[in-house]
């Protein structure tokens, strides 16, 4: 430690010296010593050192004072609190001094040290008593009227100071507040704005009290008509406080906008911009409170977009000349008396248009009255002559088009998977942008042509974003706009961007629209794509040959081989084949090059590969080159997938061997997406070339199969098999030699838990194929004793254990499966398996297998009407295991879906008279109706029907949701019919039956589109009166069926949200009639039979935020979200999921509540358990804490959060309180942050 003291006195005499070389190093040396985390001063030391620092800001030589500056930065951390204040004193007096360098060393001084002051609650004391002395000293600087540049220096120094520490500012708000406004009248311009910014600073973190007292202020002064600078300072501040105090503004805004739109009509360019940055901020911050003034403001703005007094538009017919006495006009300026440069017209025209594009990114529910009122405007203005202005109004159309696009993304999750769906019914948006095209293309395609750069690059950019948006739209106007992507493309003055943009343009332009389109330009096209594909730069010619592989599928399209309309590739092949050669070839160039080179080649081969002739065999040897390049082989396998399949049928006998055994030994690398690719490779190989496959090359590669065959990665596994199958059909004797080694793996993965939906079907293809091939060992007695052996086996508890419940259906497909491609053996098998099931010695894991299978080999139709199948069912319902009933009652099931004439008489009839058995029963008849096609189901629909509403006043609420589900799925199979008698019982029966029909329509409403859909939105209006219904379980189920039509079809129900959210607010209010006592011994307990309708109200509040979000009035929202954080238990997890959600969707709404929503979390996280309560009671009560912490740090998240003084005084409390710490911490260390859970609710 001494060492330290005496090197550090020895650096300060050096600092004493004459030569300014010696002060120079030892500052330096000191700065390094004080970087250094471990350096301990004592108190002469530290002293000693702050009071040299502070003297050699004085120095002469200016290279040591800013050393000394930067030494100030560590050594706040380093030395004691009274050492800090004694620096910033001197700074501070120094600031004041007349010796204009040492006030600006100061000054620079004392941002430093507030950029080092301490933020976090440890070193709270130290920042607030610092910030004290600084700010009554930049007060009293601010007065100092005389020297302009000391009040400049002062108040940047306290925009610093507010930015970073205001909340340790919250006593000086006032007096900071009330020495800041006089400054707004300062006669010099620079003072004005820099104290807006302090203002801006202060605003985020100040009381109500001073906020309203600021707007007060600036309203009374504007009312005053003050001279117009003044008038635009006071405007300026407005637009600051609003965009830094956010929602607080909304509260004032009725007084605030009819005060701007007057100060609009005064003639003074200047100040319109400020007005319309203030209506931006209002329109970005508070979009709620400006839903009455859009109107006016969205007048304002069409009408002042198009101000430019000094400049005389003329028709459309001379605008292109126009356009070109402008360009050459430009630099010269030949008007004496007016010069461009006084025209401050297109600053009004800028912000205007900013503010046009605030409303059209902040309000997506008006999208389609700005497709009438806004589109046509920005597209006249499209010949605007200011560059920077018309960049703006590209950025304002893309903004349109991308909510478009956004809208789409929209609805795309509810028509997910059906292309039909989606094209029969365009949405309204997309149809009126679709009118607007033509007018688009004639206003830009002479633009693409102009010399100004930034103009093209808007026009290529904002006509990407119509490709995506409106894909095919542009078809009719490609000629129209091909000589302006070439212009762009051969312009010799155009920067590399330039080509760049337009490259990655066409080639959205090219996936976007059909091939034909393009044909008859190919050879305006080809040239200049050619020639970018040479080009030096490595990006250029990266999207070059991106652009080059889509003119291939040009030149033929694959799905058209036959005619392709008289269009011959032949003359362009011998362009584009030597550059992509060449590219393919070199080895010394970039990465992503090299890989579009092999993958464009590829295209070429699957394209044109009859066109290449002699080439064809040396572009294959270099892919197999490439193959064997660990940089370039996953590109290289996927391209060599892509030739095999070519219907051109391309000859791959030279490279195949080597090929193989490449891939053979990919197949052990531990890289899946490579695993991955060569397995699809492999297949498309043995599908497309089996004939040149030698059987020893081919074993090589299956020996490595096996391992691949794991539950670890279905995925792989899925495709390993697709991949056996393959060669089970194409070299069956060469899958005879690994079957011994394959199929142990396959027989595990039949039997794991985890195997359903692709790889199930893989592996049931795979054991079709393999009995098929009547390969000599692999009998069907084989692989059937093999599949049903662990089951026979288990009658020791611990294996019976082992068995998933998944893998007895996963075997009994694969039985059935076995049976149906060797139906010599199905009367055998089924008489094995009635054996089996009335054999009473055999285990019950055996017996259930056998009725599943028996039930799968039932579904595919080969047992007939058979009595004796029909008795053996009957007796195992009569079984006294429950997992042998279920097993007859899915068995019974399937059977009918098999045989519907034969069962289902059979099974109505039982329904009917046994009603001990009714709830098996019913899953046998859901199952039918579930998977029988329409045509088979219809002529029973009747009987069914009324067999079911013989059930649907069921007391027993399983039975009546079994009912309910049958019901649901049997409307869908004559929805016109049914869904019209569903909606008359609701009014005829009992509370018990309507909950069953509201039920029942929960289960009409399916993810994927259906006919039903459109029936179903003219009446789902009708089935949620029922959220009005009289009792409560009706009114509990009927949330539940909104819920499931939020989640699964939002566009049913987006125009009934005004009517259904009132009565949905309505249910999250506890009610104290639904509140009882019961008296359990000595004790009484309380029960809430409101709690599971308010639960139902909340999970559908929370499918709304995925959903519907624009429909939602977000404050009301919070307000019942509020309420939900003080509610029960279960109801208050899901609140905090709520929030979490919350935040990421609608930062500023939550800001606007956050005071009030702090208060419900911190009383959840600091409540503690009584001391005598159980265990259940202190792990509810750590849940219910973590849960709140998880929404605590999502909000903490949110940037600017804590400049709330109740928000930051709530983090201080977690930051010192070690037991919330430690919670707030584990909470953080999830995966994802705060944010870990805000999507984990299973809302199905």
């Amino acid at each position: 430690m001494s060492n330290v003291t005496f090197y550090i006195s020895n650096l300060l005499e050096k600092m004493t010296s004459t030569d300014k070389d010696f002060r120079f190093m030892a500052t330096n040396d000191l700065m390094l010593e004080l970087q250094k985390d471990s350096i301990k001063l004592d108190e002469d030391s530290e002293k000693k050192v702050v009071t040299m620092l502070l003297k050699l800001l004085e120095d002469k030589n200016g290279e040591v004072q800013n050393l000394a500056v930067k030494c100030l930065a560590p050594l706040v951390s380093k030395v004691k609190e009274h050492q800090v204040e004694m620096m910033v004193d001197t700074l501070c007096s120094n600031m004041m001094s007349d010796k204009e360098q040492l006030r600006d060393i100061s000054s620079m001084g004392l941002k430093t040290v507030i950029a080092e002051l301490p933020s976090t609650s440890s070193g709270l004391t130290l920042t607030t008593s610092v910030c004290k002395k600084i700010t009554s000293q930049l007060v009293g600087a601010m007065g100092k009227q005389e020297d302009v540049s000391v009040q400049l220096e002062a108040l940047d120094i306290l925009s610093d100071m507010l930015g970073r520490l205001s909340a340790a500012l919250v006593s000086f708000h006032g007096s900071l507040l009330s020495s800041l406004l006089p400054q707004l009248t300062s006669p010099r311009m620079a003072v004005r704005k820099r104290s807006i910014l302090a203002l801006g600073h202060l605003v985020p973190c100040c009381s109500p009290t001073l906020f309203s007292q600021l707007t007060e202020h600036l309203l009374t002064e504007l009312a005053k008509a003050p001279p117009t600078s003044m008038t635009r300072t006071y405007i300026q501040c407005l637009a600051t406080v609003s965009r830094q105090g956010g929602h607080r503004v909304g509260e004032h805004l009725e007084k605030l906008i009819p005060m701007v739109v007057k100060f609009t009509s005064v003639e003074d360019d200047e100040l319109r911009e400020y007005c319309f940055q203030a209506f931006e901020a209002f329109i970005r911050r508070c979009p709620k409170e400006m839903s009455p003034h859009i109107p006016t403001v969205t007048q304002l703005c069409l009408k002042f977009m198009t101000f430019d007094p000094n400049y005389n538009y003329d028709d459309d017919e001379e605008e292109e000349e126009d356009s070109m006495d402008i360009e050459d006009g430009l630099d010269q300026d030949s008007d004496d008396e007016y010069s461009d440069d006084d025209d401050m017209s297109w600053k009004v025209r800028r912000s205007s248009i900013k503010c046009l594009e605030a409303l059209i990114d902040t309000r997506r529910d008006l999208l389609l009255s700005f497709y009438s009122s806004i589109c046509p405007a920005l597209l006249a203005r499209f010949k605007e002559r200011e560059e920077n202005v018309r960049a703006d109004i590209f950025a304002a159309f893309t903004t349109l088009l991308k909510q478009t696009k956004a809208g789409l993304s929209h609805q795309g999750v509810i028509a997910a998977g059906s292309g039909s769906g989606i094209s029969r019914e365009e949405e309204p948006a997309v149809s009126m942008l679709k009118k607007q095209v033509p007018v688009i293309v004639k206003a830009l395609h002479r633009q693409l042509k102009e010399k100004n750069i930034k103009s093209r690059q808007g026009c290529f950019c904002l006509l990407t974003e119509l490709a995506h948006t409106a894909p095919g739209a542009l078809e009719q106007h490609i000629p129209a706009l091909i000589p302006g992507i070439v212009f762009s493309l051969t312009d010799k003055s155009t920067f590399s961007t330039m080509r760049i943009d337009a490259l990655s343009f066409f080639h959205v332009l090219l996936l976007s629209h059909p091939p034909q389109a393009f044909q008859p330009h190919m050879q305006v096209l080809v040239p200049p794509v050619v020639a970018c594909v040479e080009d030096t730069f490595y990006k250029i010619t990266s999207e070059a040959l991106l652009v080059t592989q889509q003119l291939v599928r040009v030149m033929r399209p694959l799905e058209q081989t036959a005619a392709v309309g008289g269009f011959d590739p032949k003359p362009f092949v011998r362009e584009v084949f030597p550059v992509t050669l060449k590219r393919l070839k070199a080895a010394d160039i970039d990465q992503e090059v090299k890989e579009r080179a092999i993958s464009c080649m590829g295209h070429m081969v699957c394209h044109l590969g009859d066109h290449l002739g002699a080439e064809l065999q040396s572009v294959l040897a270099i892919f197999l080159e490439r193959l064997k390049n660990e940089i370039t082989r996953l590109t290289a396998v996927r391209t060599i997938t892509l030739v095999s399949a070519s219907p051109l049928k391309i000859d791959l006998s030279s490279i195949l061997p080597e090929a193989l055994s490449v891939l053979g030994s990919f197949l052990r690398k531990n890289q899946r997406a490579l695993k991955l690719a060569t397995l699809a490779c492999l297949t498309a190989l043995v599908t497309h070339h089996a004939a040149s496959l030698k059987p020893e090359t081919l074993e090589a590669v299956l020996s490595e199969l096996p391992a691949l065959v794991d539950e670890s990665d279905m995925h792989v596994s899925q495709v390993s098999i697709t991949l056996l199958t393959c060669m089970a059909q194409a070299c069956p004797s060469s899958l005879a030699k690994i079957s011994s080694s394959v199929l142990p793996g396959i027989f595990r993965l039949v039997h794991s838990p985890l195997l359903q939906g692709g790889a199930l079907a893989a592996i049931l293809d795979f054991l079709q194929a393999l009995v098929s091939t009547k390969s000599s060992n692999l009998g069907y007695s084989q692989l059937l004793k093999s599949l049903t052996g662990p089951f026979h086996s288990s009658r020791s508890t611990v294996d019976s254990a082992v068995i998933h419940r998944q893998s007895y259906h996963s075997v009994a497909r694969c039985v059935a499966d076995l049976s149906s491609a060797c139906p010599k053996e199905t009367p055998g098998t089924v008489t094995s398996l009635i054996q089996e099931i009335r054999s009473p010695g055999s285990p019950e894991s055996a017996r259930v297998l056998a009725l599943l299978c028996l039930g799968e080999v039932g579904r595919r139709g080969s047992l007939g009407g058979s009595k004796e199948v029909q008795g053996v069912i009957l007796e195992a319902f009569s079984s006294t295991s429950e997992e042998v009933k279920t097993a007859a009652s899915c068995a019974l099931g399937s059977m009918a879906v098999g045989s519907l004439n034969d069962y289902l008489p059979f099974l109505l009839k039982e329904i009917s008279s046994q009603p001990r058995r009714q709830y098996l029963l019913l899953h046998s008849l859901k199952e039918v109706i579930s998977a029988c096609p329409v045509s088979s189901l219809s002529p029973h629909v009747e009987s069914v029907w009324a067999l079911l509403f013989q059930n649907c006043q069921c007391q027993e609420e399983g039975t009546r949701n079994l009912v309910a589900e049958c019901l649901g799925k049997l409307t869908l199979v004559n929805p016109a019919q049914l869904l019209p008698r569903l909606k008359q019982q609701l009014h005829a029966g009992s509370p018990l039956a309507r909950s069953t029909v509201v039920t029942a329509v929960k289960f009409t409403i399916v993810d994927q589109p259906a006919p039903i859909d459109t029936l179903l939105k003219d009446c789902i209006g009708d089935f949620l009166k029922t959220l009005q219904d009289d009792d409560i379980n009706v009114r509990r189920v009927a949330l539940v069926m909104f819920n499931s039509a939020v989640h699964n079809k939002p566009s049913l129900i987006r125009g009934l949200l005004a009517t259904v959210l009132p009565h949905l607010y309505k249910e999250t209010r506890i009610r104290k009639d639904l509140i009882r006592e019961v008296e359990m011994g000595p004790f009484k307990h309380t029960v809430d039979d409101g709690l599971d309708v308010r639960k139902a109200a909340f999970e559908c509040m929370y499918t709304l935020l995925d959903s519907c979000l624009e429909g939602l009035d977000i404050l009301h929202f919070l307000d019942h979200v509020e309420e939900g954080l003080k509610d029960h238990y279960d109801i208050r997890m899901l609140t905090f999921l709520m929030l979490a959600r919350l935040v990421s969707l609608c930062p500023d709404a939550v800001l606007q509540r956050l005071d009030r929503l702090v208060e419900p979390l911190k009383a959840t996280c600091t409540t503690k358990v009584k001391a005598g309560s159980v265990k259940q009671e202190f792990e509810k009560q750590e849940e219910l804490r973590r849960s709140a912490m998880r929404a605590v740090a999502a909000l903490l998240a949110i940037p600017e959060v804590e400049r709330s003084p109740s928000m930051a005084e709530f983090a201080n409390q977690i930051r010192t309180n070690a037991d919330m710490a430690s919670i707030y911490q584990s909470v953080q260390g999830g995966e994802s942050g705060g944010l870990a859970p805000t999507d984990s609710m299973d809302i199905s």
